[in-house]
């Protein structure tokens, strides 16, 4: 019996030091504001704020002239005939259907070239989050900005991201 009881003392002893000890194996980091503060991923923001930016140009100019359309056609209305006015209407409906394209073009080409960008980009993090995780001897890395820790006590790795990806300083929040 005294066995026994020797034999459960070192079980437990055992079990509670092993489950310390992967504790110490668990870190955590917000990976949206490590991807926020990667230099790449601030130029990348950059380059599809501009393609953005030139898109949004064109599909105003498509708009404006569309407009201008309608204006000139429908002060023109009564003094035209019914073939013409048809003709005008149905032009205006071809010029709303270029426009929902270039719409959708844009989108899409806007959404392919963010793919690229963030490709390599997102590569990167994992690779570092691979290395960080070795270097440390962690098991596990949580990923606090999706909301599924509700306790973060384990290691933060965000300083040490922030040295292998040259971080910069988180941006101001925004305004609302």
């Amino acid at each position: 019996m005294k066995n026994l009881k020797t034999l459960l003392l070192i079980t437990v002893i055992t079990l509670g030091l092993n489950s310390s000890v992967n504790a110490q194996k668990i870190g955590h980091v917000n990976s949206i504001r490590v991807l926020a503060n990667m230099p790449e991923t601030r130029a990348a923001t950059v380059e599809l704020e501009k393609t953005a930016k030139t898109h949004s140009g064109d599909i105003v100019a498509m708009k404006k002239k569309g407009e201008n359309k309608i204006t000139k056609y429908r002060a023109e209305a009564s003094a035209q005939t019914e073939e013409t006015n048809a003709q005008r209407a149905q032009e205006i409906q071809v010029i709303n259907l270029k426009l929902q394209e270039l719409q959708k073009t844009a989108q899409e080409t806007l959404g392919k070239k963010e793919a690229t960008l963030m490709a390599p980009i997102y590569n990167k993090l994992q690779k570092t989050l691979e290395e960080v995780a070795k270097a440390k001897g962690l098991l596990y890395i949580l990923d606090v900005s999706k909301g599924s820790v509700i306790v973060a006590n384990g290691t933060d790795i965000y300083e040490d991201l922030k040295v292998k990806l040259g971080l910069l300083k988180d941006q101001p929040a925004p305004k609302q």
